[in-house]
């Protein structure tokens, strides 16, 4: 390669990481999908990708969006047995720059520059322009990040969200979370909306009906409640919409987000029909007092398949920026 610097993203998830290479003109090439579990480390996967596309890592300038905390040297992964120091692993791999943000800051950074195209709304309500917007996506986990604006740009503001407690709204939510009590010292929201979360809910209302549960992943239930093969997968999806409205809405009341709700990560757009069939725009809403304030508010489903690694991709542009400044 020619370029002077060579710009590196990558959106590193519990299950799945991409890495992409930033062009002059923003697009990204040689978007590169890895395993997490394949591979015994994040540096592995660094070496493996310069290798295959024979990138002088001295020149390179990266922005590494990551599943977990980043504000200490040291970062530990929530969902995945890895953990790097952000120093040494400069140096190791002799990079020019390295930038560590977490994952849902980097989407954050992405959402409001989608288009049309690149999401899905649910339900009612309205987008205002450059009024703080929040973002949650369940996954592996549960992301969360908001982005408002200020001083003329866009600012991600990143956070833990999804290991906020979880609020039971109705006698079933009760029921899930006296389940889950039994399993934990102590229930966040993640447990009950991600792809575990999914599993849990099914376990605990097979408790609730006194049958045993099968050993279904997520994507099993998701399919025999799509197919309607199955009444309590069925009541398990549908409980899943209804507690991500219930939790979508919280995040509405707590930042105003009149720009708007997205619902990123890799669960919800594989059923994006059921959602909007379902009773999440209705818990949205569902906050008595302040129903009206939410039902003023839009929520969106993001169909852009990689937000994080465009997200990282506008958050070392700006980071170029300023350094060149």
């Amino acid at each position: 390669m020619t370029m002077d610097v060579i710009n590196v993203v990558a959106d590193i998830g519990g299950t799945n990481l991409r890495v992409g290479t930033v062009l002059e003109n923003g697009d990204i090439t040689d978007l590169t999908l890895y395993q997490c579990e394949q591979h015994p480390s994040l540096q592995a996967v660094l070496e493996a990708y310069f290798s295959s596309h024979d990138i002088d890592s001295s020149k390179v300038n990266a922005c590494l969006a990551i599943a977990c905390p980043v504000d200490q040297d040291l970062i530990k992964m929530t969902n995945l047995p890895w953990q790097f120091s952000k120093s040494e692993l400069k140096a190791d791999l002799k990079l020019n720059r390295l930038y560590v943000i977490n994952d849902y800051t980097a989407i954050a950074w992405a959402v409001p520059f989608l288009s049309d195209q690149q999401k899905v709304k649910i339900g009612g309500g309205q987008s205002l322009d450059k009024h703080p917007i929040a973002i949650c996506g369940p996954g592996t986990g549960l992301g969360v990040a908001n982005v408002i604006w200020g001083n003329d740009q866009w600012i991600s503001v990143g956070g833990e969200g999804g290991h906020a407690d979880f609020a039971a709204v109705d006698e079933t939510e009760i029921e899930i979370l006296r389940f889950l009590q039994n399993k934990y010292p102590r229930v966040s929201y993640e447990q009950v909306l991600s792809g575990l979360g999914i599993e849990q809910i099914y376990q605990a209302l097979c408790h609730m009906k006194g049958v045993d549960a099968e050993a279904f992943k997520a994507a099993d239930i998701s399919a025999r409640a799509l197919e309607n093969r199955c009444d309590i997968c069925l009541q398990a999806l549908n409980q899943f919409c209804k507690t991500l409205g219930s939790f979508a809405g919280n995040m509405a009341l707590t930042t105003a987000a009149f720009g708007g709700v997205y619902i990123a990560g890799g669960i919800a757009p594989r059923f994006i029909e059921f959602i909007q069939n379902s009773e999440f725009r209705e818990r949205f809403e569902a906050k008595n007092r302040f129903t009206e304030f939410n039902k003023g508010i839009a929520t969106y489903v993001i169909t852009e398949a990689q937000p994080g690694v465009l997200g990282a991709s506008a958050y070392l542009i700006q980071q170029n920026q300023n350094e060149a400044l």
